[in-house]
């Protein structure tokens, strides 16, 4: 047992010194890191065209293995443009290999693209080990129908032009207006003027009896008129809205001395249309 570890140790030792880490041939694929530099690799990978060849060979050559042909595969002509690089799944095939999927789009597509990747256990490397393959996206789930349930009528009347003139108040941040329709004890943040709320366009409202209730609203949103909503002090002029864009809200309201107030205020569990 001493003559069989004795070299063992030695050669430990030699490795530890040498500023390389031991890795044990034993450690499980690092999924996490694996997906991070076949992400990285995909965002290079997934865009090209031809005047930028170089640059792109450039760029690939940090996660080929050594040898590779420097465009790996691209014949130097037309171009692709990708974004949106996103991991959709892992495959280990074993401790060494495994096939990491992305998701990405491309015009108006979404699709997929299958990276394996190849860890070197003993220098805790990785390198993309063979040709990606691009896959197209499954379509999208078929939604069941929503459960039909019966709404409160009544509340919901009485609720309409209370929580209207809250959104108003949530469009503008203004303090002292969002705590008029706030529950006691709760502290409300609003949009600083980034939109304009035009209309509290449906609201539903449970049959559920109590001084709390669960409350799904969709509210139309005027959009500024410049490339992005204005993120200053300064509320946006209802006047400068040029889109509309319709949200979908769940709010906590609490009954408090015969009125209601906003107790919380989240995205809509499921709204389609």
């Amino acid at each position: 047992m001493n003559g069989v570890r004795a070299p063992f140790e030695r050669f430990t030792r030699q490795n530890t010194a040498g500023g390389t880490p031991a890795v044990s041939s034993d450690t499980e694929f690092p999924v996490s890191r694996a997906t991070s530099f076949a992400s990285q690799f995909a965002a290079v990978y997934l865009n090209f065209e031809s005047i930028r060849s170089q640059e792109r060979a450039a760029r690939l050559a940090p996660y080929l293995p050594e040898g590779a042909e420097p465009q790996f595969g691209w014949d130097g002509l037309g171009r692709m443009a990708a974004g949106a690089v996103q991991p959709y799944g892992t495959e280990i095939i074993d401790r060494d290999n495994a096939v990491v999927t992305l998701a990405f789009q491309s015009g108006d597509r979404r699709q997929l693209l299958s990276v394996p990747v190849f860890h070197d256990g003993q220098t805790d490397r990785l390198v993309v080990s063979g040709r990606p393959g691009i896959l197209p996206a499954p379509t999208p789930a078929n939604l069941p129908p929503a459960p039909a349930g019966e709404s409160d009528e009544a509340a919901e009347a009485e609720l309409r032009t209370p929580l209207a003139n809250f959104f108003k108040a949530y469009a503008l941040s203004d303090t002292a207006s969002l705590q008029q329709y706030a529950a006691a004890g709760v502290t409300l943040e609003g949009f600083g003027g980034a939109f304009t709320f035009i209309q509290l366009k449906s609201l539903s409202v449970p049959l559920v009896g109590g001084a709390t209730r669960e409350v799904t609203a969709t509210v139309v949103w005027g959009v500024p008129s410049g490339a992005t909503p204005s993120a200053g002090p300064t509320p946006a002029d209802p006047g400068d809205a040029s889109g509309k864009l319709e949200q979908a809200y769940l709010l906590t309201v609490v009954e408090q001395g015969g009125k209601w107030f906003v107790k919380n205020i989240r995205g809509a569990q499921r709204s389609v249309g």
